[in-house]
């Protein structure tokens, strides 16, 4: 049986790509492993030598961190706010049971909708997208996708994502189908619903163990659940053998976040690092923060600009992820057309992997500010610019949907949902989205309240 994402000899190939994109040198480790892979026949003995190699790049970065005076990059609290420019919040905003809702509602809708947009198309190249749609007169696109009309030879070159055209066709949705996008919004409500505003990171350890099927997890989280299983304790879950500590899989863990710390973006920051930390380092947990921390700006803003500023001021200033997002703000400046800000976005970050952090951040980034507070027009920039298709449509979603409230999305993307959701996550499946945004309240601290 094939399991994704753990065998050594796939994660040392993605562990020699970290750390030159963190600029160190690892080409006589390449060498070394070039020519095991050409005289090592036996799987086991192989497998061995990868865990070897593993364990020398893990000392490398350590012996390269502990070189460096400042720490560009830090992966600690404390230090991450030394270098980011957020202030603590003085004088918190308050709403009313009923705002919250609404906007906790439009939240929770914006990132299904969104998500299920992105789903039929994850892993299909930004040009298949496009291929896809002007096939089929669908170009640009402003709907969920259908396969009605797309010829038999387009989706034989660019054929859909295999376990979810069943479900996210829109001539097949009948509700918000299982999604690890969700199903982890789903698993930090019950988080803050059982162990309170004050849970650690171990509080997230043990719900994913307790609720979450290992198999419906990711890249650098199931790295990490696997670690805890060896009883391994943060943060050594998050940096042991785990080369995906940098991608985007708790960059779509942070809604919940932004959600319960309402005005609060240095808030929603801050426990995005509890939750962010326990599998991921560096970017890969900035790219959490930023995200919950706009959430969190969205209830008091229709300004995207401020919005996505909120997010940047709670991460690492001289970081490649603020540098990425620096960037997509000067493209959205300029004022150009979509397609061709994708182009420029592309030709920089396109070294990066499809699921990293810190291309797909720079996308979504472009996508709500080019966007302009249109929901519709924000999500479809989201998707048809590739990568990560429905982890950006979520996110992008998510802050929009937060931003206009419920009654404000249009009925095209919240009705197919049919206000129901399913997931794999123990005691979730069949939910009532509303149900969902009613609990979300009930977590939000009653100093947010009036």
């Amino acid at each position: 049986m094939r399991i994704t994402w753990l065998k050594p000899e796939e994660r040392i190939e993605h562990e020699f790509r970290q750390l030159h994109e963190e600029g160190i040198d690892v080409s006589s480790l390449q060498i070394q492993w070039q020519e095991l892979v050409c005289s090592v026949t036996d799987s086991a003995g192989l497998r061995i030598e990868a865990e070897r190699l593993l364990d020398e790049c893990q000392r490398l970065e350590e012996v390269s961190e502990a070189g460096c005076i400042e720490v560009a990059e830090p992966s600690d609290l404390a230090a991450i706010k030394a270098r980011a420019s957020a202030q603590d919040c003085q004088s918190c905003s308050t709403f009313s049971e009923q705002m919250l809702f609404e906007r906790i509602l439009g939240g929770w809708t914006g990132r299904m909708a969104g998500c299920l947009l992105g789903k039929p198309v994850e892993k299909v190249p930004r040009e298949g997208i496009r291929a896809i749609l002007q096939s089929s007169n669908q170009w640009p696109l402003n709907n969920y996708f259908t396969g009605r009309g797309v010829p038999d030879e387009v989706t034989q070159h660019y054929p859909w994502n295999r376990a979810s055209r069943n479900n996210s066709l829109r001539e097949n949705i009948v509700c918000m189908p299982e999604d690890d996008d969700i199903n982890f919004t789903m698993l930090n409500l019950h988080v803050l619903e059982t162990a309170g505003e004050g849970f650690g990171t171990e509080d997230i350890a043990r719900a994913w163990l307790e609720m979450l099927p290992v198999m419906a997890v990711f890249t650098a989280e199931r790295v990490a659940y696997v670690n805890l299983l060896a009883l391994r304790e943060p943060p050594e879950t998050a940096t042991y053998r785990n080369p995906y500590r940098e991608w985007i899989g708790a960059q779509i863990r942070a809604d919940l976040w932004g959600w319960a710390s309402p005005g609060d973006p240095e808030r929603a920051a801050e426990l995005a690092w509890r939750d962010a930390r326990l599998s991921h380092v560096k970017n890969g947990i900035y790219g959490e923060m930023y995200i919950a921390a706009m959430v969190a700006e969205a209830f008091v803003t229709d300004d995207v600009r401020k919005v996505v500023n909120a997010g940047l001021t709670t991460i690492p200033a001289s970081g490649r992820l603020a540098e990425a997002i620096r960037f997509a703000c000067t493209l959205a400046d300029k004022a150009g057309e979509w397609e061709e800000t994708v182009d420029r976005i592309y030709e920089r970050y396109g070294h990066y992997h499809w699921v990293h952090t810190i291309n797909n951040a720079a996308l979504l980034t472009a996508a709500l500010l080019c966007g302009a507070g249109d929901f519709e027009r924000s999500i479809c920039y989201a998707v048809t610019g590739g990568w990560d298709t429905d982890c950006n449509g979520a996110t992008v979603g998510s802050i929009l949907g937060t931003m206009l409230g419920y009654e404000r999305i249009p009925d095209k993307w919240s009705a197919p949902l049919n206000n129901r959701v399913r997931s794999s996550l123990r005691g979730f499946d069949n939910s009532s989205i509303e149900d969902l945004a009613v609990r979300t309240v009930t977590t939000v601290p009653m100093r947010y309240r009036r």
